[in-house]
């Protein structure tokens, strides 16, 4: 039977369950990926907020 355990989101080895990678290389990668996606939300909520501001300054100008 297999230990109880999890597996490094990174590459895969398995790891105990109070691990969160399995070395520190894997930790790096795992705050790049991670900074990589909050740096591409933030860009899209931003897009989405300049679209929505220049949708209403057109639709008031109109007016």
């Amino acid at each position: 039977m297999v230990d109880v355990h999890k597996h490094c989101p990174v590459c895969g080895t398995p790891i105990p369950l109070n691990e969160t990678t399995c070395s520190d290389k894997c930790q790096e990668v795992l705050i790049n990926r991670s900074n990589k996606i909050k740096k591409s939300r933030l860009m899209l909520y931003g897009i989405i907020i300049l679209f929505i501001i220049v949708w209403v300054f057109l639709t008031f100008k109109k007016l």
